[in-house]
């Protein structure tokens, strides 16, 4: 008879709205599209729908994003923090309502929360160490905001790769986040006096604009110079030649969130941080 019951007196019944939210800092991202592409596939396999919204990188934004998905009753939340996170007390808030979360790219590096990772770490050093098989002397390292985890994971491990293997490279660090800013750092280091051989990008974003800059001024990849990233895949392959990149795949972590997401929702044990590995995959950049 085409009977179609009232969604939300169901939830108010229940307490439950079969629903899944899902907090990033922006969907502009094709990283953040694939991970949210496998959650929502994962999802409807298992009867959920998602709720997706943005924090743009603004505490309040967050704060209100979170006060919503309480109202509507999610049944659990994946959650990318933003820059401007740093008290946890909203989110250990959704947790005191039994409303799990599972952390995932951006986590908190305060313990206690379940959380899946790239392999950040190997990330970093798996690129350094590319680049000093190819014999590189001045590196130019461009990373995302200062202040996340997954930045300074990335950078420490980075650092440290030259360190204990080629100690003699000339590193210089920057945290241009987006195209633009990565454009005009590159711009001032490919025209300076002692301009870098290799420029490594921690993102898709920093790629965008470095690749902006190479070109802007007539370069050649990689005779003039050499080009590495971190990257979901996609961007690397829009260039000539491909760029080399170490793979951090949003579909895979996507995958693993969602499995970390059904064990917590059927109350099963699972471990705090689980990470997805990182491999090399090689273009003509380098």
């Amino acid at each position: 008879m085409e009977y179609e019951p009232n969604s939300y007196a169901v939830q108010l019944r229940t307490k439950q709205s079969n629903v899944l939210g899902i907090l990033l800092p922006s969907i502009d991202n094709f990283f953040y599209d694939s991970f949210i592409a496998a959650v929502e596939d994962e999802a409807r396999r298992y009867g959920y729908s998602v709720l997706i919204m943005q924090s743009r990188d603004v505490a309040a934004i967050e704060m209100s994003n979170l006060q919503f998905f309480r109202k509507n009753m999610v049944m659990g939340l994946f959650a990318a923090i933003s820059i401007a996170t740093d008290d946890m007390s909203a989110f250990k808030k959704m947790e005191a309502l039994e409303i799990p979360l599972v952390f995932f790219d951006r986590v908190p590096e305060e313990k206690g929360f379940f959380s899946v990772c790239l392999a950040d770490e190997a990330a970093g050093r798996i690129a350094a160490e590319a680049i000093i098989k190819k014999k590189k002397k001045n590196v130019l390292a461009l990373f995302g905001h200062p202040h996340l985890s997954i930045s300074k994971i990335r950078r420490d491990s980075f650092v440290e790769t030259f360190k204990k293997d080629a100690p003699r490279t000339r590193i210089t660090i920057d945290y241009p986040e987006n195209p633009e800013p990565s454009k005009k750092i590159c711009l001032e280091a490919l025209t300076s006096p002692n301009p870098p051989d290799v420029i490594f990008c921690m993102g898709d974003l920093i790629l965008i604009g470095v690749m902006k800059a190479i070109h802007e001024l007539k370069l050649r990849v990689p005779e003039d110079i050499a080009v590495i990233g971190i990257s979901n895949g996609f961007i690397p392959t829009m260039f000539s030649p491909i760029v080399t990149y170490v793979e951090t795949s949003g579909f895979k972590l996507g995958k693993l969130a969602f499995s970390q997401m059904l064990a917590r929702l059927q109350n099963q044990p699972i471990a705090e941080i689980v990470c997805v590995d990182s491999m090399l995959v090689e273009g003509g950049s380098l």
